[in-house]
Order: structure tokens, then sequence, then C-alpha cells
């Protein structure tokens, strides 16, 4: 038996709509040695996608965006989150062009320079989507107002803000969804490397 052997039995599709939901028998290899038990197991498979922290390196500014999140729909604080430009990966598109897209349809900003920071599973446990995380050099001196697509239903608005008070907002809770938090805690750590290459 080689590291990491998954024998799937048998996968059926749950649901198929704007996502899928697939239910899979399995069993996986264990570090003990040996398969598992077999097991079932649903995934749910929502594509790939991009998120990109907006940076503005001569005004130490990053541009965040709120909009309506349907996962927060039962949070006390409300739906609404405050996060960074995302969006879904298309077939034929990379990640970095899906990036400047959506910059420019979720922030009205053009991004000048960017900056690869990870991949990542945003919640592995039971769904295959994975985010490709970039920062990106923009002029914030022109962020603002409301923007989105009519036809995706987007209404979104965008926040430019000072770097400091941006990592304020992750210790007050006004942050809390992931790829803002990573996206600025990587800037934290890399902002001045990331000034002097980009002024």
């Amino acid at each position: 038996m080689k590291y990491g052997e998954v024998e799937v039995v048998s996968k059926s599709v749950c649901f198929q709509g704007f996502f899928r939901i697939e239910r899979c028998r399995l069993r996986h290899a264990l570090f003990a040695g040996g398969m598992s038990a077999e097991m079932s197991r649903e995934l749910f498979r929502r594509g790939h996608a991009v998120a990109m922290l907006p940076y503005d390196p001569v005004l130490d500014k990053v541009v965040l965006i709120e909009q309506f999140r349907i996962g927060a729909l039962d949070d006390a604080d409300g739906p609404w989150l405050t996060e960074i430009v995302a969006g879904m990966i298309d077939k034929d598109e990379t990640a970095a062009a899906v990036a400047r897209r959506e910059a420019l349809e979720e922030s009205g900003c053009e991004v000048a320079q960017l900056q690869h920071i990870c991949r990542y599973y945003p919640s592995p446990g039971a769904c295959s989507e994975t985010i490709e995380l970039f920062c990106g050099r923009v002029d914030a001196s022109r962020a603002g107002g409301i923007h989105g697509l009519d036809h995706e239903h987007e209404d979104i608005r965008v926040i430019p803000v000072g770097f400091d008070e941006a990592m304020g907002w992750i210790a007050s809770g006004r942050l809390n969804s992931a790829a803002v938090i990573m996206a600025l805690q990587w800037l934290a750590l890399n902002k001045g490397r990331m000034r002097a290459a980009w002024r």
C-alpha cells in the first residue's frame, strides 16, 4: 500500500444546482497501516476561486469591500461582511486574470502588479474548493462607491482604509472571513518588502 491511497467504492450526485454535492463511499490508507473501514462522505463541489487584497503602497491603504453573504445569514451581527475582492475561476482563465477582473468589477480598482501569496483549502473537511490568494498594487485614492454586476445580484460597497486600522478590525472582530484575515496578516509580515518593490 502506498501512502495516500484512496479507494472510491461509489459516487453519486445528491444535488446539482449552482453548486454540486456528491456522496462518496470510500476507504483510505491509515497511518498505522492497512485501510480504513468503508465510509460515506458528502463532498461539496464548488469550483476554485481567487481572492485578492488591493494595496496602495504609497498611501499605505488597503481597499476592502462590504457585501451580503448567505453563509452569514444567521450571524448575530448580520450577513454583511467586510472582505477582499474575490471570484470564481472560469474555464480557460488564469488565477491572475481573475484577480484583475474581480478587482475592477468589485472595487473599481485597476491592478498594476500582483503578488501571489498562497493556494489553500478553506474547508477541506467537506468542500473541494481551493483559493488562490494574491495581493495587488492599486491606487486607493480613486477607490470608493458602490460596485458589482447586476446580473450576479452584487451590491458591493468599497471601503478604502489605512493598513493599521484594517489590522485593528481583525482584533475587533469586524473582519471575520478567512481570506481577508490571511491576506492582511501576510501583508503585515511582508509590507516593508512590498512597499520597497512597488514604490
